[in-house]
């Protein structure tokens, strides 16, 4: 008689049941890991809508969660998403700091100007005044900006063609200025001497720049022999004929770019 054959046992063979439990444990173990790790919910979906917006990832929301490559990686990125959450906004909110800050900053610059036009407006009115009562107002053109007070000579008054010996005749002049310059120039003096372009031929001095720097040179000497002016605080120098007022094309425009500028720095001028 033939034996019976065996049945096979019912249910999983026995290493399945042992790989399913592994499986469960390592499950385990990772949520473990997962739920010691410290991320908040709010920040959490900050970056995914972050990321989302800027590289179209994370399209499911909390679902990529489950799925996406961060429980994955482990607990390392975590803490380096909690290091971008912590720093999200930075860049942006240094950039309005930095428009804030340009902002106050032209705003101060605004007013700093303001305050050094309305100083050089009162030190003009005061020489003004000055020059009327000492009657030449027609021989001294009177000029201001935000820096700085301009008393301007032609230097015709001043000077022979060529030359930089102060005639007699524009003695009394300098006198009179330099009365003025006592008063109310307490801080930084500043001579400049200036030509035409006319070429030098057969004078003292070469160029036009040696003319108008000994120019500019003979008012200063002249104002500190006759003033108490501290030589320390004026400043000369010449410029040449590189910075006219009027054209070199006609006579009269020729007669207005030789001059003598005298500038006198108001109390808030950074040159004072």
């Amino acid at each position: 008689m033939a034996k019976p054959k065996e049945e096979p046992p019912k249910g999983a063979p026995a290493w399945q049941s042992t790989f399913a439990d592994l499986m469960n444990l390592l499950l385990c173990f990772f949520v473990l890991l997962f739920s010691m790790s410290s991320i908040e919910k709010e920040k959490f979906e900050a970056v995914a809508a972050s990321f989302s917006q800027a590289f179209s990832i994370f399209d499911g929301g909390e679902i990529a969660f489950g799925e996406g490559a961060l429980v994955g990686d482990g607990v390392s990125q975590l803490n380096e998403l909690n290091i971008y959450v912590n720093s999200m906004g930075t860049s942006e909110d240094k950039t309005k700091e930095k428009e804030h800050d340009k902002e106050e900053d032209y705003d101060k610059q605004e007013e700093a100007l303001k305050e050094q036009m309305a100083a050089s407006e009162k030190l003009a009115e005061q020489i003004a005044e000055a020059l009327m009562a000492t009657g030449i107002t027609d021989v001294v053109e009177l000029n201001f900006t935000s820096q700085y007070v301009q008393l301007t000579l032609q230097g015709s008054i001043l000077f022979d063609s060529g030359e930089v010996t102060i005639k007699d005749e524009g003695k009394p002049i300098l006198d009179k200025l330099g009365v003025i310059l006592e008063r109310y120039a307490g801080g930084t003096i500043e001579i400049e001497g200036h030509t035409d372009n006319v070429p030098m031929h057969g004078a003292k001095y070469s160029n036009n720049d040696e003319l108008s720097s000994g120019r500019a040179l003979s008012v200063f000497n002249y104002l500190i022999e006759t003033t108490g002016l501290d030589p320390a605080r004026i400043m000369h120098t010449g410029r040449g004929e590189y910075m006219p007022v009027a054209t070199n094309e006609t006579p009269e425009g020729r007669a207005k770019n030789r001059r003598v500028e005298i500038r006198i720095y108001n109390p808030l001028s950074p040159m004072y």
